[in-house]
């Protein structure tokens, strides 16, 4: 797999606090930055294939009787380490 520049214009004080967050984890503002690209990608992806798991699925159980209500936490997504 090749790989492709993308140059990005943002905010002085978003850049600033992405090399705080990058530092923190001894990691270039680049890596940081990709690393929390690919795990947002991950995370989308899992969700759709869940979500597919669970469509698929719920025509069977529908006689199971009514699925657990989620607590509200359970739905929260993760800031990938942006504040």
């Amino acid at each position: 797999m090749g790989s492709t520049v993308l140059s990005l214009r943002i905010d002085g004080e978003l850049l600033d606090r992405l090399r705080s967050h990058a530092a923190k984890r001894g990691m270039s503002v680049q890596d940081y930055v990709v690393r929390t690209l690919i795990r947002e990608d991950f995370d989308e992806r899992f969700k759709t294939a869940v979500d597919e798991t669970e469509r698929f699925y719920g025509e069977a159980s529908a006689g199971a009787g009514p699925a657990p209500e989620p607590s509200p936490g359970d739905h929260v997504r993760p800031s990938a380490g942006i504040a």
